[in-house]
């Protein structure tokens, strides 16, 4: 039972603790991006509302303060819409534990929170590299140990599909180097095993003698031997991008990112004539339906659809007016 008029800070405490990881069991990944969400609205709350020493309550969750941050991520930090979204939906999750848990004096305005609807946007096509810019961007990596640690890394995440999250979470001691695939922790932390080439057999093994490690150590590690961020892979790839694109200028029209090698695997395997539902199991899916949402058809395959089908037998008509209607007009 919570006291009267709690503060946030202690529902929060509660949340994260006894609710996410206790009782739902969320990931750690999940878990720290929740708390990335009211991370930035402590931040935003304290700016407002003037509360830099008293502890924030409940009351400052208001529908209007909840809209105001969500354009504050908008306008000032350039989040896009499904940030905006994912934030709120952060928000609500917190809001509804609230609302089933709270005593009757939960703040009235709060459950209002609750009806600020996510917002539409443009869904784009999300793209995907052809294999020679693949090639490309391998071929930027230098000979350096980052540069070998990069060539790897990317190698992983095209031949994998893998979200970057699983191909960074892996640890020395999850390779075994004798067996044909790697074995990768996803979503809902399911295990799944996807199947290498020899060429990056052959780059793991060499990853691995030419730089012992303990099994606990992170695989693709920074330079202090931590596990390499997200930002800091991110950080790597434009920096190939941009080396990669004096070969191939076409590179330049891309929107590259650290998926992007995710959905260039997906469409590999659509144009080579894999069933979506083999796409579906490769990637980590739990249904087939999301994998559409990573497949297009290329422009190749739609060029090849349409020559199948006959275009129509038309003649060219050439308009004649009728006298009576061109007298009429000239008499206007």
């Amino acid at each position: 039972m919570y006291p009267k008029n709690p503060e946030l800070a202690q529902c929060l405490q509660r949340w994260f603790r006894d609710y996410l990881s206790t009782q739902r069991g969320l990931s750690s990944t999940t878990i720290a991006t929740y708390a990335d969400t009211f991370r930035l609205l402590f931040r935003y709350l304290r700016k407002t509302t003037r509360q830099r020493a008293s502890p924030l309550s409940l009351a400052v969750l208001t529908p209007e303060a909840i809209l105001g941050f969500l354009d504050h991520l908008e306008q000032q930090r350039g989040n896009s819409v499904r940030t905006r979204n994912a934030r709120l939906s952060a928000i609500r999750s917190f809001v509804h534990y609230l609302n089933d848990w709270f005593e009757p004096e939960l703040p009235p305005a709060l459950p209002r929170i609750l009806g600020i609807p996510l917002k539409r946007h443009v869904k784009r096509l999300i793209g995907f590299l052809d294999r020679q810019e693949i090639e490309a961007i391998l071929a930027a990596a230098n000979q350096s140990w980052s540069g070998q640690r990069d060539h790897l890394l990317f190698l992983l995440l095209y031949n994998t599909g893998a979200r970057i999250s699983e191909i960074l979470a892996l640890k020395v001691g999850d390779i075994n180097l004798a067996e044909p695939y790697i074995e990768l922790l996803g979503k809902g932390r399911k295990h799944r095993r996807v199947p290498l080439w020899s060429q990056t057999q052959k780059r793991l093994r060499a990853w691995l003698q030419d730089q012992p490690r303990p099994p606990e150590a992170p695989l693709l590690p920074n330079r202090f031997g931590q596990r390499l961020t997200r930002a800091g892979a991110a950080h790597q790839l434009r920096q190939l991008v941009k080396l990669a694109s004096v070969q191939v200028p076409a590179l330049k029209k891309h929107h590259i990112s650290l998926h992007s090698f995710r959905h260039s695997m997906a469409m590999a395997l659509l144009e080579a004539h894999i069933p979506t539902e083999v796409i579906a199991l490769y990637l980590g899916h739990e249904s087939s339906r999301t994998t559409h949402v990573y497949v297009e058809a290329s422009l190749g395959m739609k060029k090849q659809a349409l020559a199948k089908v006959d275009q129509p037998l038309t003649k060219r008509c050439r308009f004649r007016p009728d006298e009576a209607d061109l007298r009429f007009l000239e008499n206007l």
